[in-house]
């Protein structure tokens, strides 16, 4: 067993590592490239040679750095339970690291690789799905390494894989609530409850010579019986005794409480296969499909070659930063909204304006579609005029 941990354990390391530092290195090889051609283009008798390598080696000694000054110690604190940094409940230090280390060189190096191709009045490379195919995809490995790593990779996954160790990021883990009662109060006599329930018009009492109360059963509709409906529901009412929140928890019920559940027959039971941890790479990849498209819709050449370089890299970056946040954080929505789907929307308005459908109108629907419902939902319905059961 402790050989399967320290196996999976180096795998991890490697994989992330890896991932942090391949970008780097091809994103740099394909600069060094494109500077060779422009100096030998310019000097066809100089040593063009001579800056193709020292870019190189600039890469190397960059993830060398990175990794002696930032990564390795970053490690070694994570795993020595540093309390600022395994006390994360709410940010991801290694979605930090990778989004500072990696990521925004990789993004530096594309727009810079544009302008010197701009300025030289030359065209040898826009990066053709290099930015979607291998930046990105380190950063949605690493995402996914993250989530997975805790759990156990042999065997079926147990409750506790599929509650605590992956949280998702893009679907809210609703659990079924039991049938709703009231609950009795310990401290609670039978002539007391026997009182109460008389007094909020309670049908039956305790049967005589008993000494035990009987626990009404909730209707048809819903309604526990002792209980008004729309004095507990909306003035707060509560049994005596019993506190506000303990009857708000006991009536709360789960959306898929309501939802249908749907069974196949017997030999088809095997095609209802799901399991938590292969979940995670779906909802790894459907996390980032819209800036995955944002920055391969920069590799177009009218694109690349002209100013919108700047921003579809810097706001495709400010996506990037919400995988900071924890799967699940309620600040997810909200930064979806301000950092993706607003910003996204605008920019691919103005870029279909001036270049045509360089991108999906599907994406475009997608962002002005989340952006309103979300202003909607959150802000508009709590207005007065919207604040009203008399509408649809």
């Amino acid at each position: 067993m402790g050989s399967g941990k320290n196996i999976k354990f180096a795998l991890c390391e490697v994989l992330q590592f890896a991932g942090l530092g391949v970008p780097i290195f091809v994103v740099m090889q394909r600069f060094a490239s494109i500077m060779w051609r422009i100096r030998h283009a310019a000097t066809p008798s100089g040593d063009a040679n001579t800056t193709y390598w020292l870019i190189v080696a600039s890469s190397v000694a960059y993830v060398t750095t990175i990794a002696l000054l930032a990564w390795v110690p970053m490690k070694y604190m994570i795993f020595k339970k540093r309390k600022f940094l395994t006390g994360r409940k709410k940010w991801r230090p290694v979605a930090l690291a990778y989004v500072i280390l990696s990521t925004l060189p990789c993004f530096g190096v594309l727009i810079a690789s544009s302008e010197v191709q701009i300025s030289n009045r030359l065209q040898y490379d826009t990066f053709t799905e290099l930015p979607v195919s291998l930046v990105l995809f380190s950063l949605i490995f690493m995402d996914i390494t993250e989530r997975i790593r805790h759990c156990r990779l042999t065997g079926q996954a147990n409750q506790l894989d599929r509650d605590a160790d992956i949280p998702s990021s893009v679907l809210t883990n609703m659990q079924p609530v039991g049938p709703v009662g009231p609950v009795v109060p310990a401290a609670a006599t039978a002539s007391q409850v026997a009182a109460d329930q008389a007094q909020n018009g309670a049908s039956a009492g305790p049967a005589p010579g008993t000494g035990t109360v009987p626990v009404p059963r909730p209707e048809a509709n819903g309604a526990v019986p002792g209980l008004p409906g729309h004095q507990a529901g909306q003035s707060g009412g509560h049994l005596p005794g019993q506190p506000a929140g303990q009857l708000a928890g006991q009536l709360s019920i789960s959306a898929t409480s309501r939802l249908p559940t749907y069974t196949l027959p017997r030999p088809l039971r095997f095609l209802c296969a799901s399991d938590a941890r292969a979940d995670v790479f779906v909802d790894g990849f459907m996390f980032w499909f819209d800036t995955v498209e944002m920055v391969r819709m920069a590799s177009h050449p009218g694109v690349y070659y002209s100013g919108w370089v700047f921003p579809i890299y810097i706001f495709s970056y400010l996506s990037v930063l919400r995988v900071i946040v924890m799967p699940g954080s309620p600040l997810l929505p909200t930064l979806g909204v301000a950092l993706q789907d607003l910003p996204f929307l605008f920019v691919r308005m103005a870029l279909i304006a001036m270049f045509g459908f360089v991108t999906p109108l599907l994406y475009l629907f997608k962002n002005l579609l989340v952006s309103l419902a979300f202003i909607y939902f959150n802000f508009m319905t709590k207005l007065r005029v919207f604040n009203t059961q008399r509408m649809f």
